[in-house]
């Protein structure tokens, strides 16, 4: 006697609802965080932009900007903030393919210098760095041992990573450990291995801002 086709149906009918859920949940997470960042636009007088796959080819000397493939920018904020000019976005990159395929989002914060500066990263010391620095990748270590085992810091100019780290930047930095920087060329960018929640980014920009003040002015009168 053949089984009852009915059970397999019924799972696969199971299945299709839940990826149609997962698929209609996944688009109203997304419209929710769109209409939250032309909010933060309005409020705090920016400008938005829905995606933009320009972006990470623009500032494709950032090194977080040149990972993977498939990357773009999407809820973009550009414009000026307490009198600097900033641009905010959502980065998405992936790595592999197929099966292997693996998808990023970060939340990514630029903010304009006054002047151009060589390549400075500073970013969470974690097994990878410990590995770069096995195989030979120097990172300059600072008088603060607690700043030294919390951040890798690399650049081919010492002195200007030691104009940039100085007591007052380093204790600054050491508050989080969570989030990563580079400046090279005329931007300061500053970014999270995760997305921010909307409420998140102003209080983020206000950091990021203070991280500029405690830039020492002598840098930018040469």
């Amino acid at each position: 006697m053949n089984s009852s086709p009915e059970p397999m149906v019924a799972l696969w009918v199971l299945i299709a609802i839940a990826v149609v859920a997962i698929a209609v949940g996944a688009y109203l997470i997304e419209r929710r965080r769109r209409r939250a960042f032309q909010a933060l636009a309005r409020a705090l007088g920016l400008r938005y932009h829905r995606k933009s796959r320009g972006i990470p080819k623009q500032y494709r000397f950032l090194n977080q900007l040149c990972t993977g493939h498939s990357r773009y920018a999407k809820n973009i904020l550009d414009g000026v903030y307490r009198e600097h000019a900033v641009l905010v976005f959502d980065f998405h990159y992936a790595q592999g393919s197929g099966k292997n395929r693996r998808n990023y989002d970060l939340s990514f914060f630029m903010l304009k210098l006054e002047r151009p500066f060589p390549e400075l990263r500073i970013y969470p010391e974690d097994l990878m760095s410990k590995l770069g620095q096995m195989l030979g990748y120097e990172d300059i270590d600072f008088e603060s041992v607690e700043f030294s085992k919390a951040y890798t810091v690399r650049s081919k100019d010492k002195k200007f990573a030691y104009d940039v780290c100085h007591v007052r930047m380093m204790e600054h930095l050491l508050r989080w450990k969570d989030r990563s920087f580079e400046i090279e060329g005329e931007w300061m960018a500053m970014w999270f291995h995760k997305r921010l929640k909307p409420p998140q980014i102003p209080g983020t920009l206000d950091e990021l801002v203070a991280t500029r003040e405690l830039l020492p002015e002598y840098l930018f009168q040469r």
